[in-house]
This record gives structure tokens, C-alpha cells and sequence, in this order.
């Protein structure tokens, strides 16, 4: 059974989606604050965590940073009732993998939480068997999801390493940066296209010697990226 950890300071929300994710049989946990949200996190783990943001002692987008520099890989959907564009950027800079504006429909909420359950349970559909890439110096473990170039450890962000993974192990294939946005982060967040070049832009900065000549992360003018072939 999966675990789902909600953090929502509105107990009627909480009373809504309860019954959802027990017909759908996920295990929910629920509190109301960022502290026993991190109690929650650091004594158990989830496999999908729904963060409000308007909490009432930690911001629930901190939180979610807090959250990320513990912990890459479980997934963070947030919860908010702020519809602007530039809080949707900030949740997707800072490691969400979707964002829900209140007031929601229960039927697209559950599917949102069920395409997240997937996309993490199955993995991108362009990715390798494999359980190494090299290329060259740079060498990817998809077991330990890291990456090193010339022997050292390449401090990435879970969606800068995804990003790079799905590239090294399509090379030559060029990507748009919708396609890019749909592999790594869903539909949720689609529109928001321009992302995906500030990422690409720091992924550069950590792996490339000469930023004006990349040797591994090219671009593809008009199109998207690709990985060096």
C-alpha cells in the first residue's frame, strides 16, 4: 500500500479527500503544520507528499525546499489557493511535481495524485535498462541517481538530474522544451516552457568546461536540446 502524507491546515480538505485515497487504497497520514510535517517525514517514508502552502507556521514552498534538500526523489505536489503565475514557477523551481489551486474537483485531483503515483512507480518511458551511463568523463547511476564527471560528484537537483538522464540516454535525439516539461514534470505544468531553460542553463554551469562550446548539453536552435551524440 502506498503512503501519502498530507500537510493541510483546513480540516474540511482533509475530510474531502480522505475517503478518496482509501477507496483508492493509499494509506493517508494528515497533519496541519510544517513541524510535524518534518516529525512525519524524518520518522517515516511516503511516496507522495501534498503540501499546502498557506500553513500556519512554515511556508508550505519552504517546506517543500526543506524537504528537498533531505530528500530528491519523493515526489511533492502543492496545494494552494494562490493561482498566480510566478507561485506555480517558484513550486516548480523549487522541486514539485504538480500544483493544484483551490477550490479543485475531487475526480481531477485523484488523478493528478494517481499520474504522480505512476510516473514515479513506472519511471520515464525514454529511459534506460541499464544501470550506468558514460560518456566520456561524465558517468550516470541510475541505482544511486548520481552523476560524476572526472571522478566528482555533480551536486544536481533531482529535476536537473532527471533532466540529464533522460537526454544522455536519448543522445542526438532532440527534445522541445514541452516535451522536456511533460517528461520530467507532467502536464501540470505545462505552459511554463521557459523553466526548462533556467534548468538546462545550471545543468551547463555544473557539467560544461566552456560554456560558449558545451560538450555535452547542445542546442538544438529552434527546437529544444539534445544530448552530444
Amino acid at each position: 500500500m502506498h503512503n501519502i502524507l498530507l500537510v493541510e491546515d483546513d480540516p474540511e480538505i482533509t475530510k474531502l479527500v480522505g475517503p478518496h485515497f482509501e477507496a483508492a487504497q493509499y494509506r493517508l497520514t494528515s497533519c496541519s503544520t510544517g513541524q510535524e510535517a518534518l516529525k512525519n517525514i524524518a520518522s517515516s517514508a511516503y511516496h507522495l507528499i501534498i503540501l499546502d502552502i498557506s500553513l500556519p507556521d512554515i511556508n508550505g514552498l519552504e517546506l517543500c525546499k526543506t524537504i528537498r534538500i533531505a530528500d530528491a526523489h519523493t515526489p511533492v505536489m502543492m496545494l494552494t489557493c494562490y493561482a498566480k503565475e510566478a507561485a506555480k514557477v517558484l513550486a516548480l523551481e523549487l522541486g514539485a511535481d504538480d500544483y493544484v489551486t483551490k477550490p479543485f474537483g475531487i475526480l481531477e485531483f485523484m488523478a493528478r495524485v494517481k499520474a504522480i503515483m505512476r510516473r514515479s512507480t513506472n519511471g520515464k518511458s525514454d529511459l534506460p535498462k541499464k544501470k550506468e551511463i558514460i560518456t566520456g568523463d561524465l558517468v550516470i547511476d541510475l541505482d544511486k541517481k548520481k552523476a560524476c564527471l572526472h571522478g566528482k560528484r555533480l551536486e544536481l537537483t533531482i529535476k536537473e538530474f532527471d533532466l540529464l538522464l533522460l537526454l544522455a540516454s536519448n543522445p542526438g535525439k532532440t527534445f522541445s522544451r514541452q516535451e522536456l516539461l511533460q517528461q520530467i514534470w507532467g502536464f501540470s505544468f505545462l505552459g511554463y516552457e521557459h523553466t526548462i531553460t533556467s534548468h538546462i542553463n545550471r545543468l551547463r554551469i555544473k557539467l560544461e568546461n566552456d560554456l560558449n562550446h558545451p560538450e555535452f548539453i547542445l542546442t538544438a536552435w529552434g527546437s529544444g536540446y539534445r544530448f552530444a551524440e
